[in-house]
């Protein structure tokens, strides 16, 4: 193996961003699917349930308080490591809450509970991400994207099916107990994750926390452009995901059991494949081809699924489809937090990072609405040759910004502390 290679998989920065991408996604499906099966198995009604998916709010809101954590830290461990700490705290008693607050008797404690779970659980993604852009060096970036999205992958997993199977075996309070003690496995890494060599200067306001990070980064040259390369990098994948169970339900004819089984299964080890050979690639490749590759490849997916509905119902084409566009969408994945994290200031990176992860939801929240119309025109074949010609603005932006998004990047980079 490359001694480059090897430097960066013996990371400890490594290690803690692999630990905390896990802690980060534990509390996601608690408050999401698991918590619906939940009370679906206690019988509420559809309507109640339904008002429940409004508790993710706060995912979408965090930007609005991150200027807060940019600016105050607590009093031991540091501006990120402190915040982590706190908020996974928050984290297990919010937990501990809902367990104790079933839907048959304690339906509103159970609501502000889950409140609380997803504002700390947002709160907790917002310093995990400062955290991960301030601490990695330049080449452990690509690694670190895909070591995040393979702990919070695998944290769905755990707090998703797991948990299901969990319940049925010792009852959905006992579930929820042992999932709030997994948030120690956070704690712990916090406590004993490395600082930034060289910490960035902390905004001396609150009006600056707030001011500063959007001058910063709308006032750099190219500022518009970079942003809509944040909107529009993963639109053709994320266009040709929107109707992707439906499409291969009803559009192909497989069953629910079959897409369950290749999209679970298949599909999310594709995917965890794919953003670790997009991590390892990175730490070779410069920012600029990466994006350029792996988002070519991410496009070129999309019409696997196109094929697919032209031969029709096909067990060898639906492995082949799910899987190559899985893996495709783990590379493109790896490559885009890369760039996240190039185009954060340090002083401002969880105000920063958090204001790009919504910029960057806004292509998901506009083809949504769309996608229906799309396919009632141009059937499922043309709908998803239309995702490959999506993806290609995207392109069309990383080539614009060939030589500028190598030098954001080594700029952007932590830089060893002074000996």
């Amino acid at each position: 193996m490359n001694p480059a290679y090897r430097e960066v998989l013996r990371s400890p920065r490594l290690a803690a961003i692999l630990v905390l991408g896990f802690s980060s996604g534990l509390p996601l499906a608690l408050t999401g699917g698991t918590l619906q099966a939940w009370m679906t198995v206690a019988g509420l009604d559809v309507k109640t349930i339904a008002w429940f998916s409004w508790i993710g709010l706060p995912y979408a809101l965090k930007f609005l308080w991150s200027p807060f954590m940019d600016r105050f830290a607590p009093p031991w461990l540091g501006r990120r490591r402190g915040w982590m700490l706190v908020t996974q705290a928050g984290l297990m008693l919010g937990l501990v809450a809902m367990a104790v607050s079933p839907p048959e008797g304690s339906l509103w404690i159970l609501g502000c509970a889950a409140l609380w779970v997803a504002f700390a659980s947002a709160s907790q993604d917002i310093v995990i991400d400062a955290y991960r852009t301030d601490i990695l060096k330049q080449e452990e970036r690509g690694m670190g994207a895909a070591l995040t999205v393979f702990g919070y992958r695998l944290a769905i997993l755990c707090s998703g099916a797991l948990a299901l199977i969990l319940a049925d075996q010792i009852g959905w309070q006992n579930t929820y107990f042992l999932m709030a003690g997994l948030m120690l496995v956070g704690m712990v890494t916090a406590l004993a994750s490395p600082e930034p060599e060289s910490p960035a200067q902390v905004p001396s306001t609150l009006a600056e926390a707030v001011l500063r990070p959007l001058r910063d980064l709308l006032g750099r040259p190219g500022a518009a452009t970079l942003l809509a390369l944040v909107v529009l990098y993963k639109l053709g994948d994320a266009l040709a995901e929107s109707l992707g169970t439906t499409f291969l339900i009803r559009g192909v004819g497989f069953s629910p059991t079959d897409v369950g089984l290749v999209n679970k299964g298949l599909g999310l080890g594709a995917l965890l494949v794919g953003a670790l050979t997009g991590g390892v690639l990175l730490a070779r490749l410069s920012l600029y081809r990466a994006l350029l590759v792996f988002g070519a490849v991410q496009a070129v997916s999309t019409l696997a699924f196109a094929w697919l509905a032209m031969e029709g119902k096909s067990y060898p084409l639906l492995f082949f489809a799910v899987g190559f566009e899985k893996f495709a969408s783990g590379l493109g994945t790896s490559a885009f937090i890369a760039l996240l994290m190039a185009l954060c200031n340090h002083a401002y990176s969880a105000t920063q990072y958090a204001l790009l992860s919504a910029v960057a939801s806004l292509g998901r929240i506009m083809v949504g609405p769309l996608a229906g119309d799309l396919v009632a025109r141009l059937g499922w074949d043309g709908f998803f040759v239309l995702t490959f010609f999506a993806a290609l603005p995207g392109l069309a932006l990383v080539w614009s910004k060939r030589g500028e998004i190598d030098r954001m990047a080594e700029l952007t980079a932590p830089k060893p502390a002074p000996a």
